[in-house]
């Protein structure tokens, strides 16, 4: 097994592990945000976790993008 598969299989099971805290955060701002208890506290904390999971989302895809072309370049060498 060389160094590149090595790095790459390595970055596809991270990536595959921050997509699901993502779900998992956003799950859990939509159940919080939504939730029928009159404590506005609670509401907003569902309302910072789903602007935080979004957030994550953009630059994880972003990452992932730049970390593909990374290892599409070094493949060509």
């Amino acid at each position: 097994m060389s160094i590149l598969q090595i790095v790459q299989n390595l970055s596809t099971e991270v990536a595959q592990i921050a997509w699901g805290l993502f779900l998992l955060a956003w799950g859990v701002g939509w159940a919080l945000r939504g939730s029928p208890i009159p404590i506005f506290r609670i509401k907003r904390s569902g309302q910072d976790i789903l602007e935080d999971a979004i957030l994550a989302a953009f630059f994880l895809a972003i990452g992932s993008s730049v970390f593909a072309l990374i290892q599409y370049l070094a493949s060509q060498v």
